[in-house]
């Protein structure tokens, strides 16, 4: 353990960029001494100081830790190599801690199994084994036409006057997308996805909510037009001539190196620890990250149910993690019911939900409407994507193409045929 412990403390002392990026607190190392200096350390680095082995000879409590000695003791077990491994390490030993610990005060206080559980569910959350590349995804779904199915339920956009607009997703800027549920936020975050992908760019999905699974599904049917419902069972409910065209689909989509972690409760401090991992694997690929959503990542604080100052936290991060990594940050967000009471429902910044500091720290506001959301009849199937704010450009909307059924967006045509009402659009 203190082997462990010594090879993680002085690898940040090493490279002292790691205290931003570890997903590992303080109070998850077992040593006393351990955790108070790693306490400083962050104390420290939250000041703007440089934490190196000069700097700390200066703290007025030297010999508390040790003295001189021990910090070039633990300078000589660093292993930058092997950080990542280390990591994981002392994770797994703290869970190991924290569910003993669990275990003997539900014994003590007679809790109910209930509580036992959840408390031991949250411990297993904190994870870095989530990660799916979409290429192991789609090597699993690859025979999916021939097989019975188990019962179970500067990145350019791809929409030419978007980018035109924008200029593309950013390094360093973070864009909010933001709509009520159903609009179609997540199937614009994954053609997003696809597209910046398909672009030789690195995309990185941290899906809070949806599993693996079906954001594979999704990205399969909208590249595909195949229908959603049908992706259900395959072998069953698909055409011979979309079974034909199915491997093209994936061959499609594994081109686009599309990377997925879909581990629940993450916070921002874990997704820079894996995107940094990604980045040394995918060395000449510069990444874009998409999060589904701002109100599901976890803060590394407890703000007693303050939500607004949970989000501004949060946001925050989120900017600092773009410039960190000179990439582009898309994160979704949900929008306030507020929105459904007004005779004009197309979003406002103030509908952003939880809102926090995200109008002041994102760059770009993009909020999507579709007028056939709320009137069936409606001969107008677009939808709009309304730029509310562009930090370094115009603010305006745009329409595009979202077929609801494959979940396919794309540029609007100039002249738009008719629609039939009975007919799911699909290839």
């Amino acid at each position: 353990m203190n082997f462990v412990e010594r090879t993680f403390l002085g690898s940040l002392i090493k490279e002292d960029y790691l205290l931003k990026d570890t997903v590992i607190q303080p109070d998850q190392l077992e040593s006393a001494r351990h955790r108070e200096l790693m306490k400083r350390m962050v104390e420290l680095k939250r000041a703007g100081k440089n934490i190196d082995l000069l700097f700390l000879t200066t703290l007025p409590d030297l010999e508390s830790f040790g003295g001189m000695s021990y910090f070039s003791e633990l300078l000589s077990y660093a292993d930058l190599e092997r950080f990542d491994e280390t990591e994981k390490l002392i994770l797994d030993l703290w869970k190991e801690r924290e569910k003993r610990n669990i275990l003997t005060r539900a014994a003590v206080s007679d809790w109910e199994i209930t509580r036992v559980i959840a408390e031991l569910d949250k411990i297993n959350q904190s994870k870095m084994d989530d990660h799916t590349s979409l290429h192991q995804a789609l090597a699993k779904v690859y025979e999916a036409p021939w097989e019975d199915q188990q019962n179970s339920i500067g990145v350019t956009t791809g929409i030419k006057k978007l980018d035109l607009m924008t200029g593309g997703f950013q390094g360093g800027e973070v864009t909010i997308l933001a709509a009520r549920p159903s609009m179609g936020k997540t199937d614009v975050m994954l053609h997003f996805a696809k597209i910046s992908g398909w672009a030789g760019f690195l995309p990185l999905v941290f899906s809070l909510e949806m599993p693996e699974k079906l954001i594979t599904s999704r990205l399969i049917a909208s590249t595909g037009g195949f229908n959603r419902v049908k992706m259900r069972d395959p072998k069953r409910m698909l055409t011979e001539m979309q079974k034909n065209k199915w491997s093209d689909v994936i061959g499609n989509l594994d081109e686009t190196n599309i990377q997925i972690f879909d581990g629940a409760g993450q916070t921002v401090a874990e997704m820079r620890a894996k995107t940094r991992k990604l980045m040394h694997q995918f060395p000449h690929r510069k990444p874009i990250i998409f999060i589904d959503y701002l109100t599901l990542i976890a803060s590394t604080q407890f703000y007693g149910g303050n939500s607004h100052s949970q989000v501004t936290e949060i946001s925050k991060s989120l900017k600092t993690m773009a410039k960190d990594f000179d990439c582009p940050v898309v994160c979704l967000a949900q929008l306030n019911r507020s929105v459904e009471s007004r005779a004009n429902k197309r979003p406002m910044m103030s509908d952003i939900r939880e809102s926090g500091s995200v109008e002041q720290d994102a760059d770009v506001i993009l909020f999507l409407y579709r007028e056939a959301y709320y009137d069936k009849d409606s001969e107008d199937r677009s939808l709009e994507i309304i730029v509310s704010k562009n930090r370094n450009g115009p603010v305006g909307t745009i329409a595009a193409n979202y077929n609801e059924h494959t979940g396919a967006i794309e540029d609007e045509k100039e002249q738009r045929l008719p629609v039939d009402k009975n007919s799911n659009n699909e290839v």
